[in-house]
């Protein structure tokens, strides 16, 4: 199933889409989660939509979201709350982790988490950008691998691509908010990411430990 290719009251979203507008991760939104009322039946058809995430809105007035991958559920992951909030245009989302606060400004969406939500990453420095490029779809080894270089330290941009390495289809992430998250919180400084094809993801790390992920999300289909 292509990217367009969705069953009715779903949406596919583009998120963290690059400068040009094109890139950004595809999101299948699930507008009424009752439609699929368990676990199962949702992973189901998160597997066989095939995006990266697939996330399901359980109450769209309240915010309250529930994840997917094709292969496991989620509590939190950056690009699905990100997309959820500019389609819903909410301020605040409820997660299992717990309330995520959301804002737009100009063509960014922003959200703010706790780089304790996010599932583990290998975060990978590696000397040089074209090493990154250089990489195979998926690298050998095992694990979740998010491999970066600086573009630009001085700015903060950095160039990155993400490798899941977990058997569901999906050999590489075009845009990975969970593992920016990660990276800014471990640098302690605010990060313009360039991943993927081209994607784009801000990041902004606040005093209190908090990080806000922001992106361009676009609506690229709707069922």
């Amino acid at each position: 199933m292509n990217d367009y290719d969705v069953p009715a009251g779903i949406d596919v979203l583009r998120v963290f889409c690059g400068p040009d507008g094109r890139h950004g991760n595809a999101l299948g939104v699930v507008r009424d989660g009752r439609d699929h009322p368990d676990e199962a039946s949702r992973q189901a058809l998160a597997r066989k939509l095939g995006f990266s995430e697939t996330v399901f809105v359980d109450d769209p007035e309240r915010g309250h979201l529930d994840i997917y991958t094709p292969g496991l559920r989620l509590p939190f992951a950056g690009h699905p709350v990100v997309g959820a909030a500019w389609l819903l245009d909410l301020e605040v989302l409820e997660l299992g982790v717990g309330e995520v606060f959301a804002r737009q400004d100009g063509e960014f969406s922003w959200i703010t988490a706790r780089p304790e939500w996010a599932p583990p990453r290998t975060l990978q420095q590696y000397a040089s950008v074209a090493e990154v490029d250089g990489l195979p779809a998926p690298p050998p080894g095992e694990g979740w691998l998010y491999a970066w270089a600086w573009e630009d330290e001085a700015a903060g941009r950095v160039r990155a691509r993400a490798f899941p390495r977990r058997d569901d289809g999906i050999a590489e992430d075009e845009a990975t908010g969970a593992a920016a998250l990660l990276l800014s919180d471990r640098l302690g400084r605010a990060l313009n990411i360039r991943q993927g094809r081209g994607s784009q993801i801000l990041t902004a790390p606040a005093p209190d430990g908090t990080v806000e992920i922001g992106g361009r999300v676009m609506l690229a289909a709707q069922g």
